[in-house]
């Protein structure tokens, strides 16, 4: 199948959706279909008001279609709603075509956060974009419940996977050089270091031992001022990043904003467990105990994060390393093209496997 992925978030961009897309693409690729990538790099852009590090795409348009046009695609997926995401979907209205979205980000929250729109009117725009689109990705259960109580229509229940192999397991914390000797428990969050992301409930903590964190982003610098006991290691390669986590005792996610929360499987995946509120994400990712104690949970949630943190200290590493396995990104690859759609036909017939999860399956 002849796939193009239209997408403002990839590489040298880095956060959660940018590597989903990365892997999505590696696995699609792997099962031999053919993919384009449009993305920012192959634009003129400018930065992203607000957001270092995120450059958009100034008036894509015409080169988008003029790409679009010579590889003629089999299906087209809009992963973004940015510049190049209303590009793509402005393109596929002119011309008729059927077309996919995802739902990665809760843009309202953020932009209430950073700049007080209020979240109503994010999701007026968010409901107008995803409107046309023959089925709309969405990571968790939770996020797709809130998005059918908004009113939007034609959502798929999807997910994400985990490289098991590079977030390698330990049994115990595995001591890191860029950690050095520090006092024990370490605590970590990964992330980007932004409005939505509530880090500084996670900093404000008292909790024994040392707050350790990893990322960039437009409060960096203010955060670094407020809080100079804790341990920023800025931004790392993904390879190192594995060790860190591997080095923790606990990590905490203190996000209320985020559909899914890839860091926290990365986490779990190298055996450090999870602290969080119970809230989208973390209640997809995390799971729940059944009454038999038979599935396994990768950390704690609570209303009090201080009290997930203690309680997620009592959570083994190999469960929340078991956890972190119910994650795959082959699988997340199959979904993704089981919900894709021809361009050209009837707009309900899926291109992949009859098989795909739909929600309430």
């Amino acid at each position: 199948m002849r796939i193009a992925l239209v997408t403002d978030a990839w590489q040298p961009q880095v956060n959660g959706v940018v590597t989903t897309l990365v892997e999505l693409v590696r696995h699609l690729t792997a099962a031999h279909h053919e993919v384009l990538v449009v993305e920012p790099g192959q634009f003129r852009t400018r930065p992203c008001p607000g957001y270092p590090g995120i450059d958009l795409a100034v008036a894509p348009g015409r080169a988008l279609a003029s790409r679009l046009d010579v590889f003629r695609p089999d299906a087209i997926h809009l992963a973004t709603e940015g510049p190049l995401g209303w590009a793509g979907r402005r393109y596929c209205l002119q011309r008729g075509l059927a077309f996919t979205t995802a739902f990665h980000t809760k843009f309202p929250e953020i932009a209430n956060a950073a700049l007080r729109v209020p979240v109503s009117w994010g999701y007026a725009l968010m409901r107008h974009f995803h409107a046309p689109s023959s089925g709309v990705m969405v990571p968790t259960r939770s996020v797709l419940q809130m998005l059918q109580q908004r009113g939007f229509a034609n959502l798929r229940a999807w997910t994400h996977g985990v490289d098991t192999d590079l977030f390698a397991f330990e049994p115990m914390p595995r001591p890191h050089p860029a950690l050095g000797q520090l006092a024990r428990p370490v605590a970590l969050f990964v992330g980007r270091i932004s409005y939505e992301k509530n880090i500084e409930a996670f900093l404000r903590l008292d909790f024994p031992g040392t707050k350790v964190v990893c990322g960039v982003g437009p409060v960096a610098q203010r955060l670094k001022e407020r809080f100079g006991n804790v341990r920023w290691l800025g931004l790392l390669p993904r390879s190192e990043l594995a060790r860190v986590y591997a080095a923790a005792d606990l990590f905490v996610f203190p996000s209320h904003a985020d559909t899914f929360g890839l860091v926290m499987v990365e986490a779990m995946a190298t055996g450090t467990p999870v602290a969080a509120f119970p809230v989208d994400g973390p209640l997809e990712v995390l799971g729940r105990r059944t009454p038999d104690g038979a599935r396994a949970m990768g950390g704690a949630m609570h209303q009090d994060l201080q009290q997930a943190c203690f309680e997620a200290m009592a959570v083994p590493r190999r469960e929340a390393r078991a956890r972190a396995l119910d994650f795959s990104w082959q699988h997340a690859a199959q979904l993704f093209a089981g919900f894709l759609v021809p361009v050209r036909t009837d707009r309900e017939a899926p291109l992949g496997r009859s098989s795909a999860t739909a929600p309430g399956d």
